[in-house]
């Protein structure tokens, strides 16, 4: 922007004075819905058992997690465009308490169909808090200190994706499988006392008129999309109709949303958003990078578990590098940022991730365990300098009374590449484990059925053999080193599209500017903020 733009409008004395304590919050509220979706993977060997969990078969396991992940994708930006309408701090209570709510109904939950009725209910509320939570840390912050607590918020992603195995595995030492959604509870009641004792209200003052119909386009048409990139997940290929015919529906309706949007004297979204590089370009990598990284933590957990032996705690524990790598890279992203620019900090991130990726393919069943240690640290401090510029990039695009909204396209972006991420090389992995696995199947006196349940999966193969035992043990070697094989295929594959990552952040971020060492940080034209010190 040049010297020309208005001014950012002053953050109430009494707001600017606690609003630190204020982040606290938000990263309480945001660690919780992050952390809570990561402690379901640790969980899932558990839900199958039908003595200790639900009895929940292989496509039970996928939907806990999916139905979550299509609600909450889903409903992202229609959350955050009503944040910017009704109040923000309103939009988070009501989220946060639903989540908690829902949180209680997965825990007691009699049936897998009813555990992914529940999950779905917490993918609403989740979809509410996490927009609300960026766009208040946008409201709350000048843009010379926004950078650095954004830095935090993202590092609290991070640290959540990897603690989560870690809560799940204590809890499941402990107690029923029920314990890692009760645990939400009573955090969710202690936040939403803070929400309302600390937190300012924040809307856009002139919000305009309501949108229902391109509302309803961008929910309807990422619903489809991702539930069509789910379903090619579940079946291994996009060739069944049922994947394709609701891919192609869903990209019709939201490129007819588009065109809807850019008729419209009062959008939903502002497509104009895009034509700016520092907002396109960090969205492309932030999905790009989620689509390697969640699809890659999706099978980590099994390697570690069915391949290496460790227990949900210890599994969990072995993520810890992941974590740390984040909280002590990502609130210093912005010096980084500030010195060399967004361009050279996302750039070099992505190329630690895509070197991680690489380094995976060295793992075998007694490698080491330090050098996967090592290699989830280097991640992790590739993902700190990757978030919080790209997202502090889409905020800075943004005007401020729009925060809702562009918090909610820097989440759903994150979601639709993650669910991509677990669709695409979910399919992969299970491709190769089958052709990996199938040759040693084919000599043992079987039937097809047995077979086809074997092929489909390690923890397929384990169960089968763990209920027949004898001479099917045999297969126990053998299904590890086709899974480690399909473990290091997946790991290239996202090597490249992280790879595809880099290009996009070297040629579209903004590079290092004069301005950037001296001055703090300009961004978009905004119009004042109505916002309530409570």
């Amino acid at each position: 922007m040049t010297s020309s733009a208005p001014a950012i409008p002053a953050v109430d004395s009494k707001i600017h004075n606690r609003r630190w304590a204020i982040l606290a919050v938000m990263v309480l509220c945001l660690l919780i819905v992050v952390l809570d979706n990561s402690v379901l993977n640790v969980a899932l060997k558990v839900l199958a058992d039908p003595k200790k969990g639900l009895g929940a078969s292989q496509s039970d396991l996928e939907w806990s997690i999916n139905s979550y992940t299509l609600v909450f994708a889903g409903m992202l930006l229609s959350w955050g465009v009503l944040g910017d309408r009704v109040g923000r701090k309103r939009v988070l209570l009501v989220g946060f308490t639903l989540f908690g709510i829902a949180s209680l109904a997965s825990a007691y939950s009699h049936s897998p169909g009813q555990l992914i009725g529940a999950r779905a209910l917490m993918g609403l509320g989740a979809a509410a808090v996490m927009p609300a939570t960026l766009a208040i840390i946008s409201n709350v912050f000048d843009p010379k200190e926004r950078a650095k607590a954004i830095g935090i918020w993202a590092g609290a992603v991070g640290m959540g994706i990897a603690i989560g195995p870690i809560v799940g595995g204590a809890l499941l030492g402990h107690f029923w499988w029920g314990s890692v959604f009760l645990i939400n509870v009573p955090i969710v009641i202690v936040g939403a006392i803070l929400i309302r004792v600390l937190v300012p209200e924040s809307r856009n003052p002139n919000p305009g008129r309501h949108d229902p119909v391109g509302v309803v386009l961008e929910v309807v048409g990422l619903v489809l999309v991702i539930y069509s990139i789910i379903k090619a997940g579940d079946a291994g290929s996009v060739r069944p109709v049922q994947v394709w015919a609701t891919f192609v529906v869903g990209a019709a309706t939201l490129a007819f949303f588009v065109w809807f949007e850019k008729r419209s004297d009062h959008p939903t979204l502002d497509i104009a958003l895009f034509k700016d590089p520092r907002f396109s370009a960090a969205v492309g990598s932030i999905a790009l990078v989620f689509f390697a990284l969640l699809g890659t933590l999706f099978f980590m957990v099994f390697y570690l578990q069915s391949v290496r032996g460790y227990s949900p705690l210890q599994s969990g524990v072995r993520l810890l590098p992941f974590a740390i790598a984040q909280i002590l890279a990502a609130p210093r992203s912005a010096k980084l940022v500030r010195r060399f620019g967004a361009k050279a900090v996302c750039g070099a991130g992505l190329l630690l991730v895509t070197a991680t990726f690489v380094g995976y393919t060295a793992l075998g069943q007694h490698t080491s365990i330090w050098v996967l240690e090592a290699l989830f640290f280097v991640q992790g401090i590739g993902m700190g300098n990757i978030m919080p510029p790209a997202t502090e990039s889409i905020m800075a695009s943004v005007p401020r009374e729009k925060a809702g909204a562009g918090s909610a396209i820097n989440n759903v972006s994150r979601q639709v590449g993650g669910a991509l991420g677990i669709a695409v090389l979910g399919s992969v992995l299970a491709s190769s484990y089958r052709s990996g696995i199938n040759p040693t199947l084919t000599q043992l006196p079987i039937t097809a059925p047995v077979r086809a349940q074997m092929e489909k999966s390690i923890e397929a193969t384990q169960a089968v053999v763990a209920k027949v035992g004898g001479s099917l043990q045999q297969v126990i070697p053998a299904s590890n080193h086709a899974f480690i094989h399909a473990m290091h295929v997946t790991s290239l594959f996202s090597a490249v599209v992280a790879l595809a990552g880099t290009f996009v952040a070297f040629k579209f971020l903004p590079g290092r500017r004069p301005a950037d060492v001296t001055a703090p940080v300009t961004e978009a034209p905004v119009a004042k903020t109505v916002m309530a010190a409570e």
